[in-house]
């Protein structure tokens, strides 16, 4: 199968035209015509990640971070990325990441989902799924694609209720978060006994999406990558957060990915970078 047939069937799911006006996703490394026999997933294009993929003997990586994220002047090997893109080449593999497209048409939902959320609505609506082939979004009727769900508003992140009868506190959710997501931890800003009602959750970096959560009504917020300042603020507000790191919940991109590409796709090998969480507690 051609690297342009795999990325169309990927596309009718999940459109370009769904990501956010500052990203970079498609296939950004190879050749459309290259024929893909094996596929390798993972969160992002590493340095560690493509040695993965060629040991592994794969034709194509697709992750979810861009490779890159801006036009660069030259590809050298002194340089880390020019490394990567050369290094790439040199092996005949194809690169492709669906970043923040990925985010609105999949990521919320998939997020929401694993912590149990019921009676969703878009966080920061974005997108009005006009370029989502209705076909393809339903699934094939098998648990490893779950059908998107098309509105006339979608967007980065979701928010809706715990799905509890009796709301749990914030240390118990914050454990449910961590456990939900398989971490080693996660950070939090909050009274312990606050009562958890109304969540709001944005995979990857939630910094910016803060006051989305506030206006939905959220009493707590789920995300990554928020900083000191920023959960104090947030607190004072009236919105707890738990911080789950960047990876912490984006890791669920590699195996829902590698279920769906092997649904769609039976005649390529899909293997997968192994999770591990990029940052350790001393």
């Amino acid at each position: 199968m051609k690297v342009r047939e795999i990325t169309d069937k990927i596309e009718k799911r999940i459109p370009r035209q769904a990501a956010l006006e500052w990203d970079n996703v498609g296939l950004l490394v190879g050749n459309p015509e290259q024929e893909v026999h094996r596929i390798y997933v993972a969160l992002d294009a590493t340095d560690q990640v493509i040695d993965h993929a060629i040991h592994a003997k794969a034709d194509m990586l697709i992750t979810h971070h861009p490779m890159l994220y801006s036009a660069i002047r030259s590809v050298r090997a002194d340089d880390f990325v020019g490394r990567r893109v050369m290094k790439l080449v040199s092996h005949g593999i194809a690169c492709y990441a669906m970043h923040t497209n990925y985010d609105v048409c999949e990521m919320g939902d998939l997020a929401a989902d694993t912590l149990g959320m019921t009676g969703l609505i878009p966080l920061d609506v974005s997108y009005d799924g006009r370029d989502i082939d209705p076909v393809e979004a339903a699934g094939d009727g098998t648990d490893a694609i779950s059908p998107i769900r098309i509105s006339a508003s979608m967007g980065i992140g979701k928010v809706g209720e715990t799905g509890d009868a009796i709301a749990p506190s914030l240390q118990d959710y914050a454990k449910r978060v961590r456990e939900a997501f398989g971490l080693s931890h996660v950070r939090v800003f909050g009274d312990p006994e606050h009562e958890v009602r109304r969540v709001a959750i944005c995979p990857g970096s939630g910094k910016s999406d803060v006051d989305c959560a506030l206006a939905a009504g959220a009493d707590t917020y789920v995300s990554g990558d928020i900083d000191h300042h920023t959960g104090l603020d947030a607190l004072a507000r009236g919105l707890a957060v738990i911080d789950a790191g960047h990876y912490g919940i984006e890791h669920i991109f590699i195996e829902h990915m590698a279920m769906t590409l092997r649904a769609q796709l039976a005649q390529v090998d899909v293997l997968t970078e192994p999770m591990k969480e990029p940052v350790w507690l001393a």
